[in-house]
């Protein structure tokens, strides 16, 4: 049989406030769940397993009613899903007493609990948050049951505040496979055993790299050999872009060269763009100016002014300015330490003989 683990849809997200694309990017997160909707379907995959954050807060009953419409239009797939910390069960939860469709299980409780599936020989173990934060490691003495069959746990945490995980004591727990959510990262802690899906889609500029599902298959479900692979799925992906810079560089050039990386990378994209190296002294870049060559998300510049520092000496050397780089140069320290000081301490001198 084979199943699917994904997590963290986070439907209802709008990343990057008050950029334009943020609006279309709510969008895009729902139309990418649906569309994997539509593959289980098409495809025929027996189980979907949500590792919690399906919605990014609490969802409302309206929003409940179209998910469970679009689950139970999956006629060959069985859901498994748990919420996790984002959203969270708590007493005014639109989850509490929600009829769900006969093709899907919900586990809503702090405890574990646990479906069979008799067809496949199949067993899926899991909890659901009602805090936000769990700081208790709920899953380091799970076990699974002594039954033949495949044994699968569905687990949302891994940091101090969201269930801390012991890889260690989870690899030799005993289950077959567990399907982890919360790290936006896809990550493979134990090939084919244990793994953190990532996000479907990327919903922060910090989320760089490829995001998608785990498409898994159990050979034998009675005497189960899994294997998985990640298959990339995202509308667009967060890309980081470091530019080098020299004393040649302009603003025009500049520009040139990001268009140039952003068309070969892709415009559909969203960048963060860190400049690095040197410029010349005269020239500055704006970083208005190249946010509006594509989706940019951040620019960070790290360029530093250019000085002959040998001339500067020369044609200083009775003055402050010559003082300062000598006293610099007599310091012990690497000598890219000693071309950082020597810059941002003579920037800083220019700035304060133009005032």
């Amino acid at each position: 049989m084979r199943f699917i683990h994904t997590a963290d849809i986070h439907l209802g997200a709008a990343p990057d406030k008050g950029s334009p694309w943020s609006g279309k990017r709510e969008q895009e997160i729902r139309e990418s769940f649906y569309r994997l909707l539509d593959l289980a379907n098409d495809e025929g995959i027996e189980l979907l397993l949500i590792a919690g954050d399906l919605f990014h807060r609490p969802p409302l009953k309206r929003e409940l009613k179209e998910l469970n419409y679009r689950f139970e239009s999956m006629f060959q797939t069985r859901v498994v899903m748990m919420p996790g910390n984002h959203d969270f069960l708590g007493p005014a939860s639109n989850y509490n007493g929600f009829e769900w469709a006969d093709n899907v299980t919900f586990f809503g409780k702090e405890s574990m609990q646990r479906k069979h599936f008799p067809k496949w020989d199949l067993w899926v173990y899991g909890l659901g948050y009602c805090h936000r934060e769990i700081k208790k490691p709920l899953y380091d003495h799970v076990r699974p049951g002594d039954e033949p069959g495949t044994h699968i746990l569905l687990a949302h945490g891994g940091d101090e505040k969201h269930i801390p995980i012991d890889f260690k004591q989870l690899c030799t727990a005993g289950f077959d496979y567990a399907a982890l959510g919360h790290i936006h990262k896809p990550q493979v802690i134990v090939p084919d055993r244990i793994a953190y899906s990532g996000s479907l889609e990327p919903t922060d500029r910090l989320d760089v790299g490829q995001r998608g599902y785990i498409l898994g298959e159990i050979e034998d479900t009675l005497h189960p050999q899994v294997s998985t692979q990640f298959c990339p799925f995202s509308v667009r992906e967060y890309k980081n872009i470091r530019i080098p810079s020299d004393v040649d560089m302009t603003l025009g050039k500049l520009e040139e060269t990001l268009k140039r990386l952003i068309g070969s990378e892709g415009s559909q994209h969203i960048y963060n763009i860190c400049l690095q190296g040197f410029r010349d002294p005269d020239i500055r870049f704006d970083e208005d100016v190249l946010m509006k060559l594509g989706n940019i998300a951040s620019v960070k510049d790290e360029t530093l002014p250019w000085f002959d520092f040998d001339q500067l000496y020369a044609d200083n050397r009775d003055n402050l300015i010559g003082r300062f780089i000598g006293k610099v140069r007599e310091m012990p320290m690497d000598d890219k330490r000693r071309q950082q000081i020597l810059t941002v301490g003579i920037q800083a001198l220019y700035s304060q003989e133009d005032r």
